[in-house]
């Protein structure tokens, strides 16, 4: 029996078929235009197989609350098309199996429990550091969520004392995701991250800011591992940095080994790297046909 995996983004799709271990055997890329064309080549993609279940992690917002009427719909996307678009209702017609719904970053946390740097632990802390930021919670093996899905990616931090930058969220300005992410970084310093990377002040800033979002997320939910993914920590000078701010700003107050003592063995990249999503979208399958 075969488990379908799609990881909904808003410039493309991936689809995969695997295994109950988790092996991922056809994997597709689609592009993200409208949704009739878009979940078209999609359906047709899994028609080849017989799915026990399919696990969706999409873009949000979204909708995971199972009790209200607009359940396993995109929300409110700025993205063309996409706006309230019922995107679980839509492949459950398409195959009538069982459909596991949740965020891209929540899934990516999955993933990583299951089959990456997590493996073997029963919390993490899945972050992505890119066009925008967002994290998804694993407790106690579970995955993190109440009313709605975790939003990390718009808390409040401290501002840098250097930084005159008003902030890139439509929502907040100057929250974590306004400060941080890439198009930030891009608007602040006039280049793309991939063409800063010798300026140290970008990054001293940079990690100025994912350290505080750190330590609070530490603070809250103390989860056993934390991965930080996404474009901009495709900049590895940026770990080190983040690592020794977590720590100066802890100032030993968590006095832990793992704190004190490890913090590279802590705050990681993702072992998965940019499959984190699509591997936890198949073990998200994986549990919801377990129901």
């Amino acid at each position: 029996m075969y488990y379908g995996a799609i990881e909904a983004g808003g410039t493309k799709f991936v689809c995969a078929v695997g295994l109950e271990n988790g092996e991922i055997l056809e994997k597709i890329r689609i592009e993200t235009t409208m949704p009739e064309e878009t979940l078209g080549a999609v359906i047709d993609f899994f028609r080849k197989y017989s799915l026990k279940a399919i696990g969706i992690g999409s873009f949000g917002p979204i909708d995971i609350n199972r009790n209200s009427k607009t359940y396993g719909f995109i929300t409110s996307t700025p993205k063309k098309g996409w706006t309230n678009y019922p995107i679980v209702k839509t492949i459950q017609e398409a195959f009538s199996v069982p459909i596991f719904f949740n965020t891209d970053v929540n899934v990516a946390a999955l993933g990583e429990l299951e089959k990456g740097a997590a493996k073997g632990l029963d919390s993490c802390l899945y972050i992505t550091v890119g066009t925008g930021i967002g994290a998804g919670a694993v407790v106690q093996g579970q995955l993190l969520e109440g009313f709605s899905h975790p939003e990390m990616g718009h808390i409040l931090v401290r501002r840098h004392a250097d930084d005159t930058y008003e902030g890139k969220c439509p929502f907040h300005k100057d929250c974590l995701e306004g400060l941080a992410s890439g198009p930030a970084v891009e608007e602040r310093w006039g280049k793309k991250a991939v063409d800063l990377a010798d300026r140290m002040q970008v990054w001293e800033m940079e990690a100025y800011y994912i350290a505080q979002a750190l330590m609070q997320y530490m603070l809250i939910l103390a989860p056993k591992k934390i991965i930080l993914g996404g474009g901009i920590m495709k900049q590895r000078q940026l770990f080190p940095l983040v690592r020794q701010k977590v720590k100066d700003l802890l100032n030993g107050y968590l006095a832990f080994p793992e704190i004190l003592d490890n913090l590279e063995a802590y705050i990681v990249p993702p072992a998965l790297g940019d499959d984190a999503g699509i591997i936890g979208a198949l073990y998200g399958a994986i549990r919801v046909a377990e129901k």
